[in-house]
């Protein structure tokens, strides 16, 4: 059982705590790291940055920018890897599945289908209301935007899902001795850390709902499928092919995208219409082709003692 696998060392949700103050504590490192690239180049050029507000991430241009801002969730990922294995005495693996070995066919999958289905996505939104868009497409920009995405935004999306799908879901497991708790507090965490991104100013509160929704869909994907590899792949590709299809001047990342939403941002079915009907269906098509069963158990189930 995946969720259970934060059982075998013996580990006690304080420790889980002190994980979290640790992976915070990399987090700063990595945005000092950012912060101390930015003040080494203004004292070698002579160019002029406000140490605080918006400043800073305009410094560079957007693909610069871009790289250090990821970078952030390279130190992220180190201390978690050492966190497991230091204070936790697990395996990078027993966070990542319940298998003998990471199933990156799985991984391949959720990428490949979500990746169509962001793309087909795009095309019809563009087709249907052409000037909500510009064209935004550069080709040099673009293809170092693409070695970007390929290389950093799948350490990003990783360090997010070991966080929220493994570390934390396994914590909460200990916890509780349960599922439904572990679920639920990581879906809520999850979205919560995105109110403050600048969609949230932008299209109010209500696209909250997307967020926690995403957060749910992607643990359930976790729970049911006994491991991660579904929720690594979804995640990759939600984050890198929309980075390269699609910017605009509120989003979190800026990128030299093909794309630029002009239109004026509102909350409405692109918030709806992902977490009641597209989740749903890619967790009916995903529990076909791996034959999930039990489903009440696998979500709120009790947690037998190990």
């Amino acid at each position: 059982m995946y969720i259970a696998q934060g059982f075998k060392s013996g580990n006690t949700f304080w420790k889980y705590i002190q994980g979290s103050v640790l992976l915070i504590l990399a987090s700063m490192v990595g945005q000092l790291f950012f912060a101390a690239v930015v003040v080494i180049d203004s004292l070698t050029t002579g160019k002029q940055f406000q140490p605080v507000g918006l400043n800073m991430m305009t410094y560079f241009d957007s693909n610069t920018t871009l790289f250090f801002l990821l970078s952030n969730f390279v130190f992220v990922l180190a201390a978690l890897f050492f966190i497991v294995k230091l204070l936790h005495h697990q395996t990078i693996l027993s966070v990542t599945t319940s298998r003998k070995k990471v199933d990156w066919n799985r991984v391949l999958t959720a990428f490949g289908i979500w990746s169509l289905f962001t793309i087909g996505s795009t095309l019809i939104m563009y087709f249907a209301n052409p000037s909500s868009f510009a064209i935004n497409f550069q080709p040099i920009p673009f293809l170092i935007l693409v070695l970007i995405g390929i290389i950093m935004i799948p350490l990003q999306t990783s360090a997010e899902e070991y966080i929220f799908r493994g570390y934390l879901m396994q914590g909460f497991a200990v916890l509780a001795r349960n599922k439904w708790f572990p679920l639920v507090m990581t879906s809520l965490i999850f979205g919560g850390l995105h109110f403050f991104n600048p969609e949230v100013e932008k299209m109010g509160p209500i696209i909250m709902v997307y967020y926690i929704g995403t957060g749910l869909f992607l643990g359930i994907l976790t729970l049911m499928d006994e491991g991660m590899e579904l929720a690594l792949g979804f995640h990759a590709a939600n984050n890198t092919i929309g980075a390269l299809l699609i910017t605009s001047d509120w989003t979190a990342f800026q990128t030299n995208s093909i794309l630029k939403d002009v239109s004026n941002p509102s909350a409405g079915i692109d918030v709806i219409l992902p977490v009641f009907l597209i989740y749903p269906i890619l967790l009916f098509i995903f529990s076909k082709k791996y034959q999930w069963t039990n489903w009440t158990e696998k979500l709120t189930g009790r947690i037998p003692s190990v």
